[in-house]
């Protein structure tokens, strides 16, 4: 069996290694460790918890043994994904650097750029750094990457996942062509793939597990969950995580339960407090220093459940975690190996339970293609009395409405709606008001013949008669709308007494009078065919 010592690490390195209480190296640090000390590029893929940050941190220390950082130009550069792993791994080099003198910096975000600074114009050996932070500083002028021998891509597929991958393409240009490279994730999508084959230049390829899998020591189990009423649904699912947790009893020490949404997490997080539960969120809006009190109460075991986005999902290492929760099904199917693989860590066993409602089974389908396995079906703690008691009260309400007589239903009458269509007048019906409306007030005209008083009794109406009825019926509205003007108290013809009013329409009476038995366009003599029908034209 490989150890330590058959690593040909530095003898100080070794023996900070064994203080920490470490002698046999995992699969992933047996494999990485001697092809990085001989300075070949390395592409390490291993699970979750399988110990790949010892895989790089450890020759890199006895590569850096030798040798002094200059002001603003640090020796190795390490990329992690979040604030929480950046920590963690300068955790590490603190652990297996004691008996050396090199330095590191840790530039995340957070934390104040002064302090950053000062760190770097000291010159530093390892910089440890998330993306964004790395290259504000670099755009400010207060970095220099051209002196980086060794350069370190932590979880990988988390930079994919959050975006960064841009931003490590650039980091790659900034930093010098013959630098060493190491490459860590816990699968490998075609992304990420890509990417190592245009920046490793022979790359060293351990693969220890099949990609994306699971840890056989972790016991799994999905709850199939559907609510009795879709707006009871995230009231009933937080009372079965608690009757899940209860279920365990003394088995769950401490547990992390993963939400998708950071919504979510707050609210579950509040509700277990107020349950009695020890719990507290974290996620990305938090503040920097309320995620690290968080996270160090978690770790020492003040903290019992840690309610948490997937920033606590990769490469976070607490080795007493008893269970995961997962309160959603994740929306990327790799999320769940790296949520589980909170648990079960260095040969220790594990729980990890989920809870799915209808909506998510589709999210359940791609887990379970991913591992290539059926997670085993729970059945809910609750037990029956639940389902039974959610119907019955559903079905009191929704009664309720019902329980009227049909006498009193009969009795109610339709509300009516504020809103009223008012219908536009005919057309046609305006005209026939206009027309009657100017023949009552013209006098009367003389009365035809006999013949044409036969002809009338079988036609409504001659051409004669019709076209000044329309004439007439053209002009009311007009008239109508110089009576509304008239009617005006500054009207300076009418005056106060209205005697201007009524000259006015004495003079448009008189006017139409004149105009009755007019043809438009033939002035004052119209010839006597004109009024008269094509029958009687023949006769």
């Amino acid at each position: 069996m490989t150890k330590f010592s058959d690593l040909n690490l530095n003898p100080k390195v070794l023996k900070a290694i064994d203080e920490a209480g470490y002698e046999t190296p995992t699969p992933i640090q047996a494999g990485a460790i001697p092809p990085a000390l001989e300075g070949k590029d390395v592409l390490g893929i291993a699970q979750t918890g399988t110990g790949k940050t010892a895989s790089f941190t450890l020759p890199m220390i006895t590569l850096l043994a030798r040798g002094r950082a200059r002001a603003r130009m640090p020796r190795s550069l390490v990329l992690c994904p979040t604030r929480e792993l950046a920590a963690q791994v300068a955790e590490n080099f603190d652990t297996y650097t004691k008996h050396l003198k090199l330095t590191k910096a840790l530039l995340i975000g957070g934390v104040s750029f002064g302090e950053q600074d000062k760190l770097i114009d000291k010159g530093v050996d390892v910089l440890i750094a998330t993306p964004g932070r790395l290259i504000d500083h670099f755009e400010r002028g207060k970095l220099i990457l051209s002196d980086v021998k060794i350069m370190v891509v932590d979880e990988a597929d988390r930079m994919l996942d959050m975006g960064f991958i841009p931003d490590i393409e650039r980091i790659f240009q900034m930093t010098p062509f013959t630098r060493q490279t190491l490459f860590f994730s816990a699968t490998m999508a075609p992304e990420i793939e890509r990417i190592t084959n245009t920046f490793l230049s022979a790359p060293e390829r351990i693969e220890v597990a099949r990609q994306a899998t699971t840890s056989e020591n972790i016991e799994q189990g999905v709850l199939m969950f559907k609510a009795s009423r879709k707006d009871r649904e995230a009231t009933e699912k937080r009372k079965v995580l608690r009757a899940l947790i209860d279920a365990e009893g003394d088995k769950c020490t401490n547990a992390i339960i993963f939400c998708n949404r950071k919504m979510d997490v707050d609210t579950v997080a509040k509700s277990l407090k107020k349950y009695g539960y020890d719990a507290a969120p974290i996620h990305g809006d938090l503040d920097q220093s309320q995620r690290t009190k968080t996270l160090e109460g978690f770790r020492n075991g003040d903290l019992r459940f840690l309610v948490a986005s997937d920033v606590a999902a990769r490469g976070l290492d607490v080795p007493s975690v008893s269970h995961v929760y997962n309160y959603d099904v994740p929306s990327h199917a790799e999320d769940y190996v790296h949520r589980i693989g909170r648990t079960g860590r260095a040969g220790r066993d594990g729980k990890a339970i989920m809870i799915c409602v209808p909506r998510d089974e589709k999210n359940l389908e791609d887990v379970e293609r991913l591992v290539q396995r059926e997670i085993p079906r729970l059945d809910n703690p609750l037990g029956g009395s639940e389902a039974k008691a959610a119907p019955a009260a559903e079905a009191k309400t929704t009664d309720a409405p019902a329980a009227k007589s049909d006498e009193a239903a009969k009795s109610e009458k339709p509300k009516r709606t504020r809103t009223r269509s008012r219908k536009k007048p005919d057309a046609a019906k305006v005209d026939a008001e206009q027309t009657e409306t100017a023949q009552a007030d013209s006098p009367k005209a003389d009365k035809p013949d006999a013949k044409a008083d036969a002809k009338s009794d079988a036609k409504p109406q001659d051409k004669k008669s019709d076209k000044p009825a329309k004439e007439s019926a053209d002009k009311a509205p007009a008239q109508k709308a110089d009576a509304a003007q008239d009617d005006k108290p500054n009207n300076r013809r009418g005056g106060r007494g209205g005697r201007g009013d009524n000259n006015r329409n004495d003079n448009n009476r008189q006017q139409n009078n004149r105009n009755d038995n007019r043809v438009v366009g033939l002035g004052d003599h119209t010839p006597e065919f004109i009024g008269l029908s094509f029958a009687e034209r023949r006769e």
